[in-house]
């Protein structure tokens, strides 16, 4: 069982800057892909950002970006913190939404376990 935890939401003016936190628990993080999907009222929840499973000192992995964020937010991980952040800039009030972590523990492409959201509000 993969425990997942959001922080980092909240309320930002339009073209600023926020970042958000992951912190999941298992021994085994750094083999997990993860990544950061979104969701607003009546929509379905959509893929924000992902990144690989990757070795401290050595496989660095790779990033993939929704065409809606590339160039303006960043996703990242510590594997000795168990944490994965998505780093957002240039914000836009269609960014507004409910971000939530997902967990892929065995990198197949499947998340299996989410977190319980944090909400990130765009103000213009």
């Amino acid at each position: 069982q993969v425990q997942l935890v959001e922080s980092g939401g909240g309320l930002v003016q339009v073209g600023g800057s926020l970042r958000l936190s992951c912190a999941a628990s298992g021994r085994t993080f750094s083999s997990y892909g993860m990544a950061w999907f979104r969701q607003t009222p009546g929509k379905e929840r959509e893929f924000v950002a992902a990144i690989s499973w990757s070795v401290t000192g050595g496989y660095v992995g790779y990033t993939t970006y929704a065409d809606s964020v590339k160039g303006r937010f960043t996703i990242s991980r510590d594997n000795a913190k168990n944490t994965v952040y998505l780093h957002m800039s240039s914000l836009k009030p269609e960014d507004t939404a409910v971000y939530y972590c997902a967990a892929d523990p065995h990198s197949d492409g499947s998340y299996d376990y989410w977190g319980q959201g944090t909400q990130v509000t765009v103000s213009s």
